[in-house]
């Protein structure tokens, strides 16, 4: 992280800080703290403590609604999170209107902007960029998948980073990967903000993320290891040991590396990936992946990557599937988009432009530059 960033932080390297940050985290045991008791519940039957993420989410919807309420009896507009869907694929209409009721429901102007799927890429790009320029508009994302003719980067980069709530652009992505506050995609943001809610301690720790996808996996790996600089803001990083396993790990080496970690993270769709044996006593463990399959009555179900009844056994606090990250989602989403209402990176964005433009004047005036003889 650059000084400027450090500066605009107010935050220094220092022991002081660093004990700062990890006492405001704790290790997870299985005696929950009266604090958490709200959405880390215990199961009959199950060890482990189960992080409720239902009940998490409407928590945060309730302080974000909290906080636009404060901004309209300000004066300001409410924000508004506006989502394109092209197509009808089923799961995206339901996503969509998941996301919709929830920025409803905690105050903010939600739009849905419905477009068949024949609309070209031209026209889309075309859309994006009136978004873009709309005042009124302040959390905007293009639901995906998009129909095969139409490119999903291309739609992606498209999108104004200030308004960029799904965090996919490029600019965002050098943000958080530079160590600077950045807009981050929902999941990942949910998975920190589970560990950050239930005190789970990153610091020093080994974290396992086992599948690397760009929105997910690369995302949590490249902030679990980063450098929180003493501000105990998980967002800009977990200060934690990260190991990465993905599709060619080879069995054996993926269960020698989640034996040796305090926290492991899998997000790879592949269902009871993670077993028993692959889990020592204590372990954090967070389950990003969800498949929908035929359960023994024949009705169809949803799972996650973990053998959930087994890995239970061990572990300290472990998410289920449905009912875990998934309702984090959409909190996020909400969360993301009322950052984007009140400028918090546009801000820094400005602040940072007038150092950046102070530094490069103290350059010129003693004779500094860039070329180097």
């Amino acid at each position: 992280m650059s000084c400027i960033v450090r500066s605009l932080l107010c935050t220094t390297r220092s022991p002081s800080a660093v004990g700062l940050s990890r006492a405001l985290l704790c290790t997870a045991s299985r005696d929950i703290p009266p604090s958490l008791s709200d959405f880390v519940v215990r199961k009959p039957g199950v060890n482990a403590n189960l992080v409720d993420g239902k009940r998490l989410a409407e928590k945060i919807h309730g302080e974000v609604a909290s906080q636009i309420h404060e901004m309209v009896s300000r004066g300001k507009r409410p924000p508004n999170l506006t989502v394109v869907l092209v197509g009808n694929d089923p799961p995206s209409q339901t996503y969509v209107r998941s996301k919709h009721r929830a920025a409803t429901k905690v105050g903010m102007n939600g739009n849905i902007i419905c477009k068949p799927d024949t609309i070209s890429e031209n026209e889309l790009l075309e859309l994006v960029h009136e978004l873009n320029r709309d005042d009124q508009v302040d959390g905007l994302l293009v639901q995906l998948p998009l129909p095969d003719h139409i490119s999903e980067k291309l739609v992606c980069q498209s999108v104004d980073p200030h308004k960029d709530v799904d965090g996919f652009h490029m600019f965002n992505i050098g943000r958080y990967v530079m160590g600077q506050p950045a807009f981050i995609p929902a999941t990942p943001l949910g998975v920190l903000e589970i560990l950050k809610r239930c005190r789970v301690e990153t610091f020093g720790k080994t974290a396992c993320v086992v599948g690397r996808s760009r929105n997910i996996g690369f995302t949590l790996s490249t902030l679990l290891q980063s450098d929180s600089y003493g501000t105990g803001d998980i967002r800009l990083g977990a200060d934690a040991t990260t190991i990465v396993c993905h599709r060619y790990t080879p069995p054996d080496k993926l269960k020698s590396m989640t034996l040796i970690s305090d926290i492991i993270i899998t997000a790879t769709g592949v269902p009871g990936l993670i077993k028993e044996d692959m889990v020592k006593e204590g372990t954090v463990v967070i389950d990003v992946g969800i498949t929908r399959i035929k359960g023994k009555d024949g009705k169809p179900r949803l799972v996650g990557d973990v053998q959930f009844d087994e890995v239970s056994k061990h572990a300290s606090l472990i998410t289920p599937v449905p009912g875990g990250v998934g309702p984090m989602t959409v909190a996020m989403v909400l969360r993301n988009t009322l950052d984007a209402a009140m400028g918090v990176y546009r801000d820094i964005d400005v602040k940072l432009g007038a150092l950046n433009g102070r530094d490069e004047r103290i350059d010129k005036e003693n004779g500094e530059s860039d070329m180097v003889g």
